[in-house]
């Protein structure tokens, strides 16, 4: 598994712990400890009676977990925000990132404004609906085929035309598809890279190199 503190995949013999017993059936919790980072992963997990017919009419009972829920972290942890990103920008994306596990539809608000407050800093896109500006985007035709089809995907997978007040108004609470948010987050984790941090190191090679040819008594580059 992929220890949700520090995203380091590791392989550890769960611990069952029993907690309680209740009508659905017995309660666990399962403990693993991470090798790298050395923290508690736990797990609350319902083991259950299942019932299915067999075709000789009898019933077959097993014991079986039917949930499993991950309760320490709370959530699975992301990669950290770039330094490079404004702050209000980073503070949406943050607050997306840590209400995730308990309502994906406020993640998906947070991250729709989010996407829309980058694509006007960074972007230069005309302050419209979040579906006009990332067609905006698209056309201006600066973007990576992979990542303009990612962003692209936003409408389809948020079904913008079912929902225009995702468009609309994007910091609204709405209903969301499954795996709509988290792929908000995946978005705009490639978009922080594209219009932030490779120009960051951009600037700081050619600052370097702009150095080294000064101090040999040549022109910068441009």
């Amino acid at each position: 598994m992929k220890c949700p503190h520090c995203l380091v995949a590791y392989h550890d013999a769960e611990v069952e712990i029993p907690v309680a017993q209740d009508i659905e059936g017995h309660w666990y919790i399962h403990r693993s400890i991470c090798p790298n980072c050395k923290r508690s992963v736990l797990f609350l997990s319902l083991l259950a009676t299942i019932e299915r017919p067999l075709p000789n009419g009898s019933i077959k009972r097993t014991n079986e977990f039917v949930s499993k829920a991950l309760i320490r972290p709370k959530g699975m942890s992301r990669t950290p925000i770039p330094p490079e990103v404004p702050d209000d920008i980073a503070e949406d994306y943050l607050e997306s990132c840590l209400v995730l596990a308990d309502s994906p539809k406020a993640s998906a608000a947070l991250s729709r404004r989010c996407l829309q407050n980058l694509l006007r800093n960074a972007a230069n896109v005309t302050p419209g609906n979040l579906a006009s500006e990332i067609q905006q985007t698209l056309d201006s035709r600066t973007l990576p085929t992979p990542l303009a089809d990612s962003i692209d995907a936003i409408r389809n997978i948020g079904n913008f035309a079912a929902h225009p007040l995702k468009s609309q108004q994007s910091g609204d609470i709405l209903p969301v598809n499954e795996g709509e948010a988290e792929w908000n987050l995946d978005v705009l984790e490639m978009l922080f890279d594209f219009y932030y941090v490779q120009p960051a190191i951009i600037a700081k090679k050619k600052a370097e190199l702009n150095a080294k040819l000064a101090s040999i008594g040549k022109p910068p580059m441009k």
